[in-house]
């Protein structure tokens, strides 16, 4: 069975998809940028900032399903500019700490101008 999630306090979505889809035990988490959840604008800024904001809106979508960054088990990281990766990885390992899940990064050219991180990524959750 197949439940879509939008999370309260989440960005609303900026297209045609969920925040998240439980499938099973899996939580699959839409690519999010850092977008405000308040004026759901993007927050420009330094690739250090935006990976932050990111970070949190995965959080609060991953709460909404029952799960938490600690039950991440893959991300993938686009960055608009791979020079760019030392910063946003500092942020990422603060975030993630020891529950360091299996991660791919790439540069890729990304939607808007400004966005610098976009990351999606599965998380294991057994429903209860």
């Amino acid at each position: 069975m197949l439940e879509r999630i939008t999370a309260p306090g989440g960005p609303a979505p900026l297209g045609p998809y969920s925040h998240a889809v439980r499938a099973g035990d899996l939580v699959f988490v839409s690519g999010q940028a850092a977008l405000n959840p308040e004026t759901n604008q993007l927050e420009a800024g330094a690739a250090a900032a935006q990976t932050r904001r990111v970070l949190e809106n995965i959080r609060t979508i991953l709460q909404a399903a029952g799960a938490d960054l600690s039950d991440v088990v893959k991300c993938c990281v686009f960055l608009a500019d791979i020079q760019e990766f030392s910063e946003m990885n500092q942020v990422y390992a603060e975030c993630f700490g020891e529950s360091k899940p299996a991660r791919t990064t790439a540069e890729v050219g990304l939607p808007h101008k400004d966005m610098k991180v976009l990351i999606d990524c599965v998380a294991y959750k057994p429903v209860s």
